[in-house]
């Protein structure tokens, strides 16, 4: 591996010392004559060549941009000057500037292919897919045998957006083919072949850096593709590989960079947005990722997961409408059975829980229901949504049928105990958290449920306050559970006690939120006024 460093690092210096004379004669060609356009577009060149080396780590296109700027003054009306500031922006980053000269370039010489083809792969880099489609096929026409690159290019934006579109998909095969097939006869594609060629001399330290990663030596890790970056600035996936390293130990600032040069390098590189996206998530940074998203997603429309996750995003900022319609993205797509099912049902929840629609609520599990009638959580959520509604009869039903699925379902009695309590039938009520209690002896919202029916409505203190108790055992961060108990001791007359209840209540509720905090100060002050 170090030999195999070595060597390049001469094969490298030799590259940049003959570069390095070339340009410093074409300066000294400049002195004697400084207003000669030719030897300007001569060192632009140059500069250029220089700059996109990838084991060039200067930067040399502001020079690029200004000796062609130069030779514009007197090549005000060639088309060729304007493609090379325009691929010069390109590369620089200056995208808008990039399609201005790029256009100005087509305004000389409508069949330019070279100008076509930078323009769709300008529009790429702006996520302007559409556009760079159009501009591609453009180039396609004004050069049919030299095309290599655009009809490669259409592969690429053909098959990002293929998923379960077979018209599309034999696009993209036929794209492909075309670019092979016509690959001699364009430079562009030659150039990238030698160009890919180059890259295999890093599979020793891919293998290396990954063996570094499975004993988890990071540091390592981290040194040797550096180590590589600085080597070869130009080649995307050691800083794809780079950015995954950051993200798993939580520099996810690093991580971004690495990914965003990833992106830069290969637009096409979806891997590196979906980890931009992570690592954006995990800082908290819901906006940026939300735009990565976006720009994934009018890349690749059809991939479906890409909608289910920005809607989480969506919903995490509580931008439940977008979040909706997202999900409803997702499901249109229908990727297979059971993932479509769980986003219908987490559709359902937004509904039910967030907008207050239990109708929409209901059509989503239905929607889920029929996908995977297997799956008992459904029946436990429409269960719940027909109650929201006050459609008793409805619910009951579902959970019934849901009892003849698993009739030892906890879940399914804590439910039924719930519908029937709001019916009023207490009695069938206890007996349906009662089994929910022999199928799942800690269930701790059973125990609370149950011990608010024995307090309110049968006044049977004692027993509530052994309930309560069981259910706070269960789950010692149930707020809800702390302030039942701590009602019930009240009665009994236990001031003190209760006091401390209702102050664990209170801290708990702080996590939990599942209590309005004035109630919990209200019980507190009525103790110590009676």
């Amino acid at each position: 591996m170090k030999k195999l460093i070595d060597n390049d690092s001469k094969q490298s210096g030799a590259k940049r010392n003959k570069m390095a004379d070339q340009i410093e004669r074409c300066r000294l060609d400049l002195q004697k004559d400084p207003t000669n356009p030719s030897l300007h577009v001569r060192l632009g060149d140059l500069y250029m060549k220089w700059h996109l080396d990838i084991f060039n780590a200067c930067q040399y296109i502001d020079e690029a941009i200004t000796e062609y700027q130069l030779a514009m003054e007197s090549l005000i009306d060639s088309c060729e000057i304007y493609y090379k500031i325009g691929v010069a922006f390109y590369h620089k980053g200056d995208l808008d500037k990039a399609i201005n000269y790029l256009t100005m370039a087509l305004e000389k010489k409508n069949n330019y292919y070279e100008a076509y083809y930078m323009l769709a792969e300008t529009f790429v880099k702006k996520a302007h897919f559409t556009d760079a489609i159009d501009a591609a096929q453009a180039a396609v026409f004004c050069s049919p045998m030299g095309s290599s690159s655009a009809h490669f290019l259409l592969y690429k934006l053909y098959e990002a957006s293929s998923f379960k579109n077979t018209g599309t998909k034999l696009k993209a095969l036929y794209e492909r083919f075309m670019s092979y097939a016509l690959a001699m006869f364009d430079k562009t594609a030659r150039e990238n072949i030698v160009k890919n060629l180059l890259y295999l001399r890093f599979l020793p330290l891919f293998l290396k850096g990954f063996y570094a990663i499975q004993v988890k030596d990071f540091p390592k890790a981290i040194e040797l593709y550096k180590e590589a970056i600085e080597t070869a600035p130009g080649f995307a996936p050691l800083y794809c590989v780079l950015g995954d390293i950051y993200l798993s130990t939580g520099y996810f600032e690093d991580a971004i960079t690495e990914y965003k040069m990833a992106i830069w390098l290969d637009s096409f590189n979806i891997a590196a947005y979906r980890h931009l996206c992570r690592a954006y998530e995990e800082q908290g940074d819901y906006n940026q990722a939300i735009e990565i998203y976006n720009k994934l997603i009018a890349m690749a429309p059809n991939i479906p997961d890409l909608y289910s996750n920005l809607a989480n995003i969506y919903y995490i900022k509580g931008e439940f409408d977008l979040a909706i319609s997202n999900y409803q993205n997702a499901i249109t797509l229908n990727p297979n059975r059971t993932w479509t099912s769980v986003i219908a049902q987490t559709m359902g929840f937004v509904y039910q829980e967030n907008k207050s629609d239990p109708d929409a609520a209901i059509s989503a599990y239905q929607t889920a229901y029929v996908l995977t009638p297997e799956d008992i959580d459904i029946y436990v959520n429409l269960g719940s949504a027909f109650y929201d509604k006050e459609d008793y009869k409805n619910a009951l039903a579902v959970y019934r049928q849901a009892l003849e699925l698993q009739p030892y379902n906890p879940k399914i009695h804590c439910n039924l105990g719930f519908l029937y309590w709001g019916k009023g039938e207490t009695e069938e009520a206890i007996k349906a958290y009662e089994l929910a209690i022999k199928y799942k002896d800690d269930y701790d919202i059973a125990y609370n449920n149950l011990g608010v029916i024995y307090l309110d409505d049968l006044g049977r203190v004692n027993k509530s306050i052994d309930l309560f108790r069981k259910a706070v055992e269960s789950n010692p961060n149930y707020a809800l559970a702390h302030f039942n108990l701590a009602r019930a001791i009240s009665i009994v007359g236990d001031k003190v006690e209760a006091a401390k209840l209702y102050q664990m209540a209170q801290d708990i509720n702080k996590i939990t939120q599942e209590i309005d905090p004035r109630d919990i100060a209200d019980k507190i002050s009525e103790l110590f006024e009676s």
